[in-house]
């Protein structure tokens, strides 16, 4: 059932209808133009559709609008000023490093425009050895922009007639990514799981679920029908999104002790009902994901009322039983009520009105949306080697350029197209990255190839072969954001089974294709290490000292809460998005850092442990503003500000320790005025006092671990600051 689930669920999601969305585009040309005898202008417009295609990425449909637009006019531009020079072979290789540098720097703007680049770098290799006459280049602009405006008119259509249906799918994956992490979440109360190695785990798990909320708030938020639309689809939307968010949230603060808890309570078996009740969770969360997905009015998979009593009873004949307290399990049990009490909230927006929905949820979504204007001012900014993306550009632009240059003057293969090729894909702004995509694409052609090879040999009859065409080319686009492995092992044939449509000698193409994407391999990954490298021990610094400050900024938000300027539900949130951005941003940061060569690993033990005590401190930051928001002020006291304040203060240093002359983010340490008399009716006695002052307490504790591994950081990069200068001086 379960994978059957799986299985409608990738046919309904967002990757399948682009690929299914591309193959429409590219492939009802060439069938038209070739029922009419002009096969070769068929697969022009279908080149036309592919490269516009491509450059149309989820988001807002005004930005997809434009993202299409200036990828047909620019992939146009491209080809005139290619079609100029390809017969020069000085003047080619110039303008391939020219047009490389200008195209990958795209990327300072946003991801969208990175993929126009993209796509505009892609059609100057594809014309890199043929030349067009005037008459002829007109011909082929002409069914090139006949193609792009195809796959525009298929694209606004789709979008017209079903405004929602991308905002519906990624939140369906969103809500899948989610469970993912609350799965990783019930590990913890497995005795056998490393701790250390889950924590790590989560963090990866942390950046996928935030790439995916970014992505649904561009398509819900920055949509003029969403804002403006009285209707109930968008608010409803907009209502799970932002439930979902804070269920996320909870998941995050629900962060204890877990080797004690182990320890204590794992010979009970009580630890495993827990997990059991988690799990179960997580796959009513995957009920939720998969009925939106699907347009299923959303009905809950399981009643939690019965798990939830029974683990209270458990909880109770526990406390008779044993001497521990069994306080932290009380603690599981009541965020776990809070989850359940989400999930039904959720369920029940099917049921509303759209009067029934508040205005305001729409009316401040902008606000939690990162602009995504060009801004030349960007790229000006980025022109200097401290700059990742413009030591990318140079790299990229060296590379092309000689590669091109050599391979054509020296003739050593017939289609340096296809090297250009594979090292346009494969070389990526860092090592790790390269590296990645290097091995993936090596394995995917090369198993790919040998797929292809072999339908080659066994079949002949051109219509099954279209069939398998189609097929190859409906997955592989599918799967291009799911699984590059996959995803080239299925273009390899498709490239291999469209090339024997129009030559003979398939086999032998196929062998050219195996070998000049290991070379184009080989130079990608050799030029990431020696041209220009980019290594994450040069950017760590500057992501922990972002992701310090969203921390103290977000536990500001508790003492302006206690000195009784509590801030709005807005401005929390987008101080709460913060933490969790630059969080995904360091996590991605020492992802790459561990996939880089051992010496290149500076600080890997310190980041690491930064990286763990970090979660630990946002978990306990989000449980502290949970617990402010719920108790009474009279439990509030002196002595809590004082610790808070001690909480910044420890940050403030790290954050201090942390700064360079190259550091973007701007920061300043904040205060706030807390009137003598705030205090005068505290019972500072209370049970919840106590408690808030053992959780800030915690958070204090955290913050001088953050303070002790930052400073030992900055003491081993003094060092070795001094060393070189020593060395230097002799």
């Amino acid at each position: 059932m379960k994978q059957t689930q799986e299985i409608k669920s990738f046919f309904y999601s967002q990757y399948f209808a682009d690929g299914l969305r591309i193959t429409i585009g590219c492939i009802v040309p060439v069938l038209i133009f070739a029922t009419i005898g002009q096969f070769t202008n068929g697969t022009i417009v279908s080149l036309g559709a592919l490269l516009v295609g491509l450059s149309d990425t989820p988001g807002a449909p005004s930005h997809r609008r434009k993202g299409m637009i200036a990828g047909a006019i620019l992939t146009t531009l491209t080809f005139i000023l290619t079609n100029l020079v390809n017969q020069n072979v000085y003047l080619l290789a110039i303008f391939i490093g020219i047009a490389c540098f200008i195209f990958a720097m795209f990327a300072v703007f946003n991801g969208r425009a990175a993929n126009v680049g993209l796509m505009c770098i892609l059609m100057m290799l594809i014309h890199v050895q043929i030349h067009y006459p005037l008459d002829q280049a007109i011909n082929y602009l002409g069914f090139y922009t006949l193609g792009g405006l195809w796959y525009i008119a298929i694209s606004l259509s789709i979008t017209q007639v079903r405004p929602y249906r991308l905002a519906e799918q990624e939140l369906a994956e969103t809500i899948r990514y989610v469970a993912d992490y609350i799965r990783l979440k019930a590990n913890f109360y497995d005795a056998k799981i490393d701790n250390d190695k889950n924590y790590l785990k989560l963090i990866d798990k942390q950046v996928e679920v935030n790439q995916h909320q970014e992505n649904v708030r561009d398509l819900l938020f920055q949509s003029k029908r969403s804002i403006k639309d009285t209707t109930k689809v968008g608010r409803y939307l907009t209502l799970i999104f932002n439930d979902i968010v804070d269920l996320f949230e909870q998941s995050m603060a629900a962060h204890y002790d877990y080797n004690t808890i182990s320890e204590r309570f794992g010979p009970t078996g009580i630890l495993d009902d827990f997990k059991n009740v988690i799990l179960k969770y997580t796959n009513e969360l995957d009920n939720l994901a998969y009925q939106l997905n699907t347009n299923i009015q959303p009905k809950p998979l399981y009643d939690f009322d019965a798990d939830l009593t029974r683990l209270h009873a458990k909880i109770d004949q526990l406390d008779k039983e044993n001497q521990y307290s069994t306080f932290a399990l009380r603690k599981v049990l009541i965020n776990l009520r809070d989850l359940v009490r989400r999930i039904k909230n959720i369920y029940g927006y099917s049921h509303l009105q759209p009067d029934d929905i508040k205005r305001k949820e729409i009316d401040d979504a902008k606000r939690f949306v990162q602009s995504s204007a060009i801004d030349l001012k960007k790229f000006r900014e980025n022109l200097t080697l401290k700059s990742t993306i413009f030591r990318h550009a140079c790299r990229m632009a060296i590379v092309m350029s000689v590669t091109y240059y050599v391979f054509e003057t020296t003739n050593i293969t017939n289609n340096v197209y296809w090297i250009l090729l594979t090292i346009m894909v494969i070389l990526k702004p860092g090592f790790g990255l390269t590296k990645e995509r290097n091995i993936q694409r090596l394995i995917g052609t090369t198993i790919g190839g040998l797929i292809g090879a072999v339908i080659l040999l066994t079949i002949h009859d051109p219509t099954i072969l279209f069939v398998l065409l189609v097929f190859f080319f409906l997955t592989a686009y599918s799967l291009f954001r799911v699984n590059y492995v996959v995803a080239v092992l299925f273009m390899t044939p498709y490239v291999l089974i469209m090339l024997s449509f129009v030559s003979s000698n398939t086999l032998e193409v196929t062998k050219e294709r195996i070998l000049d994407t290991f070379i184009g391999g080989m130079i990608a990954f050799l030029s990431s290490y020696i041209v220009f490298p980019n290594w994450e021990s040069m950017q760590v610094k500057e992501s922990m000292r972002k992701l310090l400050i969203a921390n103290y900024n977000y536990i500001f938000q508790a003492l302006k809460e206690i000195a009784g300027q509590a801030p709005s539900i807005t401005d929390y949130k987008l101080a709460r998005k913060a933490v969790y951005v630059e969080t995904a941003n360091m996590g991605s940061t020492f992802q790459r850092m561990l996939t880089e060569p051992k010496k290149r690993q500076k600080y890997s033990k310190e980041v690491n442990k930064f990286v763990i005590f970090n979660h630990i401190l946002a978990s306990f930051s989000v449980t502290l503003m949970n617990h402010l928001d719920e108790m009474d002020n009279n439990y509030l006291n002196k002595d809590h500000v004082r610790t808070i304040r001690k909480i910044l203060n420890s940050l403030d240093q790290s954050i201090q320790l942390l700064y360079s002359q190259d550091s973007s983010a701007v920061f300043s340490p904040m205060e706030i005025e807390i009137s003598n008399h705030r205090f005068d009716n505290s019972d500072i006695n209370s049970a919840d006092g106590k408690l808030l002052e053992e959780q800030l307490e915690f958070l204090y504790k955290i913050a001088q671990d953050l303070n002790k591994i930052v400073q030992d950081l900055h003491d081993k990069s003094a060092a070795e600051q001094a060393a070189e200068l020593s060395k230097l001086a002799s």
